[in-house]
């Protein structure tokens, strides 16, 4: 114990001043590192959005929109607008029923000018063989036995040649709307009627022509519905007004997998 020290009368230990970095701060000063206190991982600062787009805080982010309103995936609608995208083809507009009526009206009009071309010549045949029977039952002796079989003779042929012509027409009438709708639809997509009006019939899964078998099935089907007096047609025909997916598909289109649109 030393008394020596005016400054500590009762001898005790005086505390060591604290230097700088060891223990606590000094003038609020943080700590350095390495003396005393373990040291924090730095925080890494996440990367501050660029103010010069505007950010949409805490909500995800929309895509641009396409086509205003267009549907983008291939062979569906959006909100039933009228438009369907269809691959090679990109967003094209479905055929409105009224113009798909008025291509039926022309194509039935133009069909209709070959029926009367074929009736023309299947009512000149009927004349023309009714005056080769009359000439037949002339030359026939009434005073014959066989008067009445040279008659029923001459009436038998007139009838088969009748009949032959009659067969003739209706298997001409059959060939061409065969042609005509068939082939048309098949390779160029539409028929005279349509490109009128500005429609065609597409692949709905590729956008081409329909083809050889999407052409036939698309034509037949009508056709054997008019098996059934004309009403199996005519339903075919209305059918795209049942259906309820916005394609206005006809039964005929369905089972061909075609799609009516404009150019």
């Amino acid at each position: 114990m030393s008394f020596g020290d005016p400054n500590n009368p009762y001898g005790q230990p005086q505390s060591q001043p604290q230097q700088p970095g060891y223990g606590y701060p000094q003038g609020g000063q943080p700590p350095q590192p390495g003396y005393g206190y373990p040291q924090q991982a730095p925080q890494s600062v996440p990367p501050q959005p660029d103010y010069g787009q505007q950010q949409n805080y805490g909500y995800p982010q929309q895509q641009p929109q396409q086509g205003y309103g267009y549907p983008q995936a291939a062979g569906t609608l959006q909100a039933n607008n009228g438009y369907i995208n269809v691959p090679g083809l990109g967003t094209v507009e479905i055929a409105s029923m009224g113009r798909r009526f008025a291509a039926r009206v022309i194509d039935g009009l133009i069909i209709g000018v070959f029926y009367g071309v074929l009736m023309a010549i299947g009512f000149a045949g009927l004349i023309g063989a009714a005056d080769d029977a009359q000439a037949a039952v002339d030359k026939c002796d009434a005073t014959s036995a066989s008067y009445q079989s040279c008659v029923d003779s001459a009436m038998a042929e007139s009838t088969g040649g009748f009949l032959a012509a009659m067969m003739t027409a209706i298997f001409a009438i059959f060939l061409i709307t065969l042609l005509y709708e068939w082939l048309l639809i098949s390779f160029v997509g539409a028929t005279l009627g349509k490109m009128a009006v500005g429609l065609r019939v597409v692949k709905e899964r590729t956008g081409g022509t329909p083809g050889v078998g999407g052409g036939f099935i698309r034509w037949i089907l009508p056709q054997v519905g008019s098996l059934l007096c004309g009403i199996g047609a005519l339903l075919v025909y209305l059918s795209p007004f049942f259906d309820n997916s916005g394609k206005t598909q006809g039964w005929h289109d369905r089972a061909a997998g075609t799609l009516v649109v404009k150019k």
